[in-house]
């Protein structure tokens, strides 16, 4: 793809033509539509989830997300009829009076009890429980699948509880196109897990759309969905926290005003263990204080001979409600645990290895190479919060807070695989690093009509502030045999590292700096018609980087400031409304860069450009829903080692990256009972204009360029054996190159191909009790994940979970 020419240019002009729209919507006349939205709730205030809300007269229709909202847009004013029915229940009626230009509150409360409804839904012949139609957070307004132009998936609590799944590593199975590349460490400041997506690296950085980053592997207990939002996003999420693959969003649960709550214990292989209860209740009569906590206790062996992984979560939130206009909500989420990194092999190259593939290098998978003490602390503790205020029937305002704080201490080993069948084994200490992200956002959302045509925007102010205080120490250990019966591998522990750190001076590894990045945004959704949908957006970001610091220096080096602009465009058409929807994009990302070329010219910011186009599926009543999409990402300006110009300063600005690919994932439940998701991605990802080692070559941090993940389950009908459900699925990867180059010693070096299959079965007692099991990797199958490096992963598991809800 071509650069857009006069890019700052046009980026302007859009913002003024954006701004001219606002200021027209405040004095435009009035149209002849208006909208209606409400919530559908059980008599004891559960949301009613998948009602099918419709006035029948104009052929309108929705159904309620998880939280019992619906909204009907564009209903002509007047007299209008709105009708909830589902199935098993009776249907309901309500007459509205919609105004022009106005958005109408119609709500509906379903006489059955929370059991009944439950229980319902449960067995319900058309519920796709593991689809999600819309998000609040993709576009930072609320628009439906169908409408976005952009590319999301969505992983539901629904489909995680099916699949006894209690992290997000665990979780992400399930996202089309996304693999774990590298496994969370704990290091404060970089410690969390990383995936692939459409060729590039990304981690779960952001929490209800904003940052919350967690640098050790992430509980689930709080979790309500994951969204896993793809290519490049800087124009409403910015950079630091997303890129040029995607971002990872976790959605938390809410409170609710009712008395609610479950309690579950697991046990497992390798010694697994965890605890978990989610209490929920009003802390007044009148129900304008909610209250809900989570909290989880882990603990978790290896297979092989040493590491373990224990872990705590604490996460509560308040909700506070003190009129129709105004809610307010405060969270946290605490996290901290002990654990010993598994083994991460190293490749210096593919010189003297004797193999191309990790699969023949001969070390034993099970052997840990260690002491079993060998471990780290890390902790985390985030705080968010939310005003969101109505401020009128086509505006609200939502301002968002969020300050994350990571901490880690303790040993990091790693090894280097050698020649000879031998490894050098080393260590990467965190010695009390800590790492702090404050970031306030203030959303302003208005949904208004101009010229008889439904304009929904956002206009948006972001502040970041970035304090990274983290220290790193490190040395090598020893070099020792791979395949020895009679060597001391316990000998490399906490107290032979800790007597080589006192008698020897260790490597410092200083990351001390703070930044600070001030951002402006707006997007307009236009409604052309009821089918052809608009999109335009645009961020400018300011970067200011103050400087890095090398102790025992107190002064700052490398101080730097940025501007950068990201522009978004869109167009959605649906050739048949509701159910079908053909959209294209234009999505822009970008990285800050630091330094100076061969010619003393100051870097620019490198660029990412997304161009594509694809079709979404919304057919039978909602009970199958596809996404089919192609991708064009072209990364420019990437700084690089040019070997003919003179050292020490040979770097110029004109590297390129070419990412291309197909995605396409389905949800559906094609009969009653019986739910399936799954996913297929090719990504063909090329160096461009590099040095003559890479070029043309798939960069070795791409992961696989083909992935493939199912997953089905049925729940036995009742007249059987009533609440008895199975499920079964698994995940396929292509080799995947982690050394790919033609430098002499580099070469090829491969992760072979693999393929997991999994499984569960779950027994809803009553309406109360469940009993579950699950089978990871039941074939037992050795394979290995990287990001750069070889991981072994862990071989065939079992869990079983009773859980008691009230």
């Amino acid at each position: 793809m071509k650069p857009l020419p006069n890019l700052r240019f046009i980026s302007l002009k859009v913002v003024l033509v954006l701004l001219c729209c606002f200021s027209i919507s405040t004095i435009y006349a009035q149209s002849r539509y208006g909208t209606i939205k409400g919530t559908v709730r059980t008599s004891d205030h559960k949301a009613g989830e998948f009602v099918n809300v419709y006035i029948k007269a104009l052929k309108r229709s929705t159904t309620t997300d998880e939280n019992g909202r619906y909204e009907l847009s564009r209903i002509e004013a007047g007299t209008q009829t709105v009708t909830v029915s589902y199935v098993g229940l009776s249907t309901t009626s309500q007459t509205v009076e919609v105004l022009a230009n106005k958005t109408i509150t119609s709500d509906f409360m379903l006489e059955q009890s929370k059991g009944e409804l439950q229980e319902i839904m449960i067995n319900a012949s058309k519920t796709n429980k593991y689809k999600r139609t819309r998000s609040e957070y993709v576009s930072k307004m609320p628009l439906s699948n169908l409408e976005n132009p952009q590319v999301y998936t969505t992983i539901t609590s629904q489909l995680m509880q099916d699949q006894l799944v209690y992290s997000v590593d665990d979780a992400m199975r399930n996202a089309t196109g996304i693999a774990r590349v590298w496994e969370a460490t704990g290091r404060g400041g970089d410690g969390g897990s990383y995936y692939s997506s459409r060729g590039f690296v990304t981690q779960a950085k952001l929490r209800n759309g904003i940052a919350g980053n967690v640098t050790s592997s992430i509980d689930g207990s709080n979790l309500d969905h994951i969204e896993i939002i793809k290519g490049p996003s800087a124009t409403l999420f910015g950079n630091a926290l997303t890129t040029y693959g995607g971002l990872i969003n976790r959605v938390t649960k809410k409170a609710y005003d009712s008395v609610g709550a479950e309690v579950a214990l697991s046990a497992g292989s390798y010694d697994y263990f965890r605890s978990s209860i989610d209490f929920n209740s009003p802390l007044d009569k009148e129900k304008k204080v909610l209250f809900r906590l989570n909290s989880a206790y882990n603990y978790k062996g290896s297979f092989q001979d040493a590491g373990f992984n224990r872990n705590y979560n604490i996460a509560p939130t308040i909700t506070y409600n003190p009129n129709d206009r105004l809610s307010i909500t405060l969270e946290a989420e605490i996290m901290a645990g002990r654990s010993q990194i598994s083994p991460y092999y190293f490749l210096l190259g593919t010189t003297g290895l004797g193999t191309n593939r990790a699969d023949e290098l001969g070390f034993d998978y099970k052997k840990s190479y260690l002491g079993n003490d060998l471990s780290q602390y890390s902790r985390n503790a985030n705080f968010f919060g939310q005003a969101t205020y109505k401020i009128s029937d086509s505006w609200t305002s939502t301002t968002n807070a969020s300050l994350t704080n990571s901490y880690s201490d303790g040993f990091g080993p790693y090894f280097y695989l050698l020649p000879g069948d031998s490894i050098s084994r080393n260590d990467q200490s965190t010695a009390k690093s800590k790492d702090q992200t404050l970031e306030i956002q203030q959303n302003f959302n208005g949904d208004f009509n101009i010229a008889g045509l439904r304009n929904r925007v956002v206009i948006g102010l972001d502040y970041l502030h970035r304090n990274s205080n983290q220290h790193y120490l490190g040395a090598s250990y020893d070099a020792v045999p791979l395949n020895s019966a009679t060597f001391n591998y316990a000998g490399l522990n906490a107290a032979s590292l800790s007597a080589l750190y006192a008698s020897t001076t260790p490597s410092e590894y200083p990351y001390i700096y703070k930044s600070d990045t001030y951002s402006a945004y707006v997007s307009d959704v236009l409604n052309i018609t009821d089918r052809l949908l608009a999109i335009a957006a645009i961020r400018v970001d300011r970067f200011k980087n103050g400087g890095s610091y090398y102790p025992p220096s107190t002064e700052p080096v490398g101080a730097y400031n940025q501007t950068a602009f990201a522009p978004k465009f869109g167009l959605v058409y649906q050739p048949i409304k509701d159910v079908v929807s053909v959209f294209a994009n234009y999505q822009n990302g970008f990285t800050n860069v630091n330094g100076v070329d061969y010619q003393s010219k100051v870097f620019k910011p490198e660029q990412a450009n997304q161009i594509e186009g694809g079709v979404k599926l919304n057919a039978f009543d909602g009970r199958l829903s596809s996404t089919i999409s192609y991708y064009d990402i072209k990364v420019k300006d990437i700084v690089r080692t040019d070997n003919t110009l003179p050292a020490p300063n040979n770097q110029i600005q004109n590297g390129t990256q070419v990412s291309k690919g197909i995605e396409a994932e389905i949800t559906a439940n094609p009969f009653a009972g019986f739910n399936v998701t799954t996913g297929f991605a090719y990504n063909d990802s090329k160096y461009e204009n590099t040095s003559a080692d890479l070029d043309g070559l798939r960069p070795n941090t791409a992961g696989s360029p083909y992935l493939f993940n199912f997953w089905a389950s049925y729940r036995l009908p009742a007249h059987i054996i009533k609440g008895l459900g199975v499920g079964f699925g698994g995940n396929y990867a292509s080799d995947n190159k982690i050394i790919n180059s033609r430098a002499v010693g580099q070469g090829v070096f491969i992760l072979p191909a693999y393929t997991l299959l999994n499984a569960s079965a779950f027994w809803d007692y009553d309406k109360h009790i469940r009993f579950a099991v699950k089978a990871d990797n039941f074939t037992n199958k050795q394979y290995y994940i990287g990001y750069g490096t070889v991981n072994p992963q862990q071989l065939r598991s079992f869990i079983g979970t009773i859980s008691y809800k009230f």
